[in-house]
């Protein structure tokens, strides 16, 4: 499998402005404070241009009986490896694994606060010397675009039993300490059956519990899983997304196609989510049983033929992911959405704050 595809260039920088330092979320919501849980945090709405704001919690009596929420049941891998190039050094990104037995990876320099800075110029044949005797080779750029990501072979062990053993999760500078696994796993995260998982946490489903679920299943909103597994994403990169590994059972397909039928509303949770679901849609907007790896980058150029609506968290203003956002919402919507956020000191990243983007209501409103 080759992951180097014609993906379209990051827009320039919206108009919105810088997102403060201080509006990074450093810790997660449950360890804010006593008493807490991962729901609290709060929940920007949107539907076209109007915009309210809400706590998490109060997310059942946002949806209505009909809806359906579209999850990502991937769990997140502890893909950060600590190793040495020459005297130095280094952490490994461990982001996809290949056809081929190969992975891409990512190296990086430790700093101290995270894994914050890609490391430069590593020529193919860099060997990268792991935990336990293993070996890591860098054989070939992962794509034209630049070298951040490699091809690589390892050998003197199993990745995902050297990820058990010694690996930890991914974490950035922003964050105030490394956090155990559990912390990066959502509530809908499965056991693959092959050990497969995302090197980054799907994180707008990290708000969810399982008395939040329960309360959502019993007003009638269903929920439809999906698989994909998330690449190495590196926080000041903000690259279009590299094809991904993903499902789309049949009873989700089912379920979706069910739903639009019947009038209720399809929102995916999370940008990993509407990836799946429309590469599984046929231009009709059916939705059929697929698995695979995906290329697909939804932009307002191509637009979905699936999801009416988005739960997700708040993206930098230089994120390829606002290119989905702005084909779902559009473009005056997700602005104003952004201003409302840095105004109402919404906090960013993974254990942030989240948006919740709903289709206009009324009798000239249009489904998506």
């Amino acid at each position: 499998m080759t992951l180097a595809t014609g993906v379209p260039a990051v827009e320039p920088v919206r108009g919105w402005g810088k997102v403060p330092e201080e509006l990074s979320a450093r810790v997660p919501a449950e360890q804010r404070g006593p008493g807490l849980d991962r729901d609290a945090v709060r929940l920007l709405v949107s539907r076209g241009t109007e915009v309210s704001h809400h706590a998490f919690r109060e997310l059942p009596r946002l949806l209505r009986a009909g809806d359906l929420l579209v999850v990502n049941t991937s769990p997140t891998l502890p893909a950060a490896v600590d190793g040495e190039v020459g005297h130095a050094r280094v952490v490994v990104h461990f982001s996809t694994r290949g056809d081929d037995g190969r992975w891409a990876v990512e190296l990086r320099d430790p700093d101290g606060r995270g894994t914050t800075r890609a490391r430069a110029g590593a020529p193919a044949g860099t060997e990268v010397r792991l935990p336990g005797g293993v070996r890591l080779v860098l054989e070939e750029p992962l794509s034209a675009r630049g070298e951040r990501l490699w091809w690589a072979r390892v050998t003197g062990a199993e990745v995902l039993g050297l990820l058990r053993e010694h690996g930890r999760p991914i974490r950035y500078s922003y964050t105030d300490r490394d956090q155990p696994l559990s912390v990066y796993q959502t509530v809908f995260a499965l056991p693959s059956a092959d050990g497969a998982g995302s090197a980054e946490m799907p994180s707008a489903a990290r708000p969810f519990t399982p008395g939040l679920v329960a309360e959502l299943v019993s007003r009638g909103v269903q929920f439809a899983p999906i698989t994909l597994h998330t690449g190495v994403a590196s926080a000041e990169a903000h690259e279009p997304p590299y094809p991904e590994r993903f499902a789309v059972p049949e009873a989700s397909a089912r379920l979706i196609n069910a739903a639009r039928a019947g009038g209720g509303r399809v929102v995916a949770v999370g940008t990993t989510a509407v990836r799946a679901v429309e590469s599984a849609a046929g231009p009709d907007g059916v939705v059929r049983t697929a698995e695979g790896w995906t290329d697909l980058v939804v932009t307002p150029g191509r637009g979905v033929r699936v999801v009416d609506g988005l739960l997700t968290g708040l993206h930098e203003p230089e994120a390829s992911h606002l290119l989905m956002l702005e084909a779902i919402a559009g473009r005056a919507a997700v602005d104003r959405s952004y201003r409302e956020a840095l105004r109402g000191l919404y906090l960013w990243h993974e254990f942030g704050d989240v948006h919740l983007i709903l289709p206009e209501e009324g009798p000239h409103a249009e489904r998506c």
